[in-house]
């Protein structure tokens, strides 16, 4: 994968982190990095705790053994609109959006934290609030152009094909211009020509933003031609870390995940 931006220093680090429900343990003592401008897949048989993970890193589950640093910040619990106020956006397994707005006002959802007028100003939609409503949508437009679904701004979300919904649901979580975004399987139950478009978009924030990319995604061929490096979970535990070819010819993973050599 050619790219403009090289990949820099590690952006998050991920230090023993465990995590159970009772009897449950999803995670046990998982450690790993995520540097700058990567993209960082996490792959593993169902069950395997990825998607427990990204939860841990965004703040929706609190570890109960382990740390979090992200750029330099090291902490062992955090809240959602903090991990988004600090730089990382997320979008989700089971799309989340507001089936009755439209593209343009589910991706404007996404510029929340970065509006800096009261509630009184923004009511009144005047001076200083309507210019600051005017710059934030015009970043939105922006992102529209960008993932190529102007015809689709003004219908409701809830009217759209899945695939279309999975790009809004990106538009969202690019609104808030993070510097780390999480992707929980954002090519699941998505046709060929689906999946190759997402592909193309993830490539293209990824390059033209520089955003540091941490995806999860059953998928294994768009796994190896996307991620610069992949870490393997199996039963909530670190199996395997390293390029996308090292990590193809592991036999842990091909025992736990794969299946066969290939």
């Amino acid at each position: 994968m050619e790219r403009t931006r090289p990949i820099g220093d590690v952006l998050l680090q991920v230090d023993d982190i465990s995590l159970s429900f009772g009897g449950v343990q999803a995670l046990s003592g998982v450690s790993f990095d995520i540097r700058r401008h990567e993209i960082r897949a996490i792959i593993g048989p169902n069950g395997a705790g990825k998607s427990s993970m990204l939860n841990v890193i965004n703040g929706f589950y609190h570890p109960q053994q382990g740390r979090i640093t992200f750029k330099g910040q090291t902490r062992r619990r955090m809240r959602p609109h903090e991990t988004s106020s600090q730089g990382i956006a997320r979008t989700f397994q089971n799309i989340a959006l507001f089936r009755g707005m439209s593209t343009l006002d589910n991706i404007m959802t996404g510029r929340l934290l970065k509006m800096h007028r009261n509630f009184l100003w923004q009511a009144l939609w005047w001076g200083p609030a309507e210019r600051e409503e005017i710059e934030h949508r015009e970043h939105v437009e922006r992102i529209i152009d960008f993932l190529e679904i102007q015809s689709i701004r003004k219908v409701p979300v809830g009217q759209l094909p899945y695939g279309l919904q999975k790009r809004v649901e990106l538009g969202r979580a690019l609104a808030a211009e993070p510097e780390l975004l999480l992707l929980d399987e954002p090519m699941a139950g998505m046709n060929v020509e689906e999946k190759e478009d997402m592909c193309r978009f993830i490539l293209d924030v990824n390059d033209e933003f520089g955003t540091t990319i941490a995806l999860i995604e059953h998928d294994m061929g768009v796994v190896m031609d996307l991620s610069d490096r992949v870490v393997v979970l199996d039963y909530g535990r670190k199996i395997a870390d390293g390029s996308p070819d090292a990590v193809r010819g592991d036999q842990k993973v091909i025992d736990a995940y794969l299946g066969v050599s290939h």
